[in-house]
């Protein structure tokens, strides 16, 4: 088991424009191991399962915090776009990237099914901040961070992305014994809620890490709350034990 997080390098905001974006914040592998799964994305018995139960609980949130009727919406990582389609299906202008093909093409494939709106691009939160500087009223990263090689990179994209003033919503998981016995031994190796390798323990992120990049990106913490899954019942709840999975929700200051 590692016990030390990998280092962490990260751009901060008043980087973004002078770097050209050419960086690509992305491990191959871990794109690799979601796009593999992507034609199972929305079905509700799949290893996607998780995603589908919580999904009700980080949108009444986020919705709570940011009223998202008839906001522009940046989800970045969206997936096959579970949280995506929620937020447009409550009247949001809903825009999605991803850098998974088969995972895009997914999203694209159910909106056809919904009959939502979503504009989904293949784009990196990087590149998308050369070109978006300040697009959105609300920002969503949720369930990635942990996945990228630079997640202050991408704290720092979405600060750029979002409008002064404006909301932008992170979730992963925090790294301590709990966590990974919890989130890794657990929902992987015990209860089997997740394919075995789907989470590196030396890419979660603590709370103090991930508040201190947002700083850094001039978005200021409003609200931790953490998130637990309850075996026996096999339900979700928000509360305030954040020793596993855990929302950050910030503001961007002017």
């Amino acid at each position: 088991m590692p016990i030390k997080a990998l280092p962490r390098q990260g751009f901060f905001v008043s980087n973004y424009k002078d770097n050209l974006f050419a960086m690509i914040n992305a491990d191959q592998n871990e794109l690799d191991k979601f796009s593999q799964l992507a034609h199972r994305w929305w079905d509700p018995k799949s290893e996607f399962k998780p995603l589908h139960d919580i999904n009700p609980l980080r949108l009444e949130w986020i919705d709570g915090h940011a009223g998202i009727s008839g906001k522009r919406i940046l989800d970045v990582g969206c997936g096959g776009g579970i949280l995506s389609e929620s937020m447009a299906e409550r009247g949001a202008s809903v825009t999605g990237i991803d850098l998974s093909d088969k995972a895009l093409g997914v999203a694209r494939l159910h909106l056809l099914e919904s009959g939502n709106q979503v504009d989904y691009k293949k784009l990196s939160a990087e590149e998308h901040a050369g070109e978006a500087a300040g697009s959105y009223d609300v920002v969503t990263c949720m369930e990635m961070l942990e996945h990228v090689p630079d997640p202050a990179s991408i704290i720092s994209a979405c600060s750029v992305l979002v409008k002064p003033g404006g909301h932008v919503f992170f979730s992963t998981i925090n790294r301590n014994a709990k966590a990974y016995v919890l989130a890794v031994i657990g929902a992987e190796y015990v209860l089997k809620m997740l394919p075995k390798g789907t989470h590196d323990y030396a890419k979660f992120i603590k709370p103090s890490e991930l508040s201190r990049w947002a700083k850094s990106a001039l978005l200021e913490p409003n609200e931790l709350i953490g998130m637990t899954y309850n075996p026996i019942t096999r339900q979700y709840h928000l509360g305030r034990d954040t020793d596993v999975n855990y929302l950050l929700h910030t503001i961007r200051s002017a």
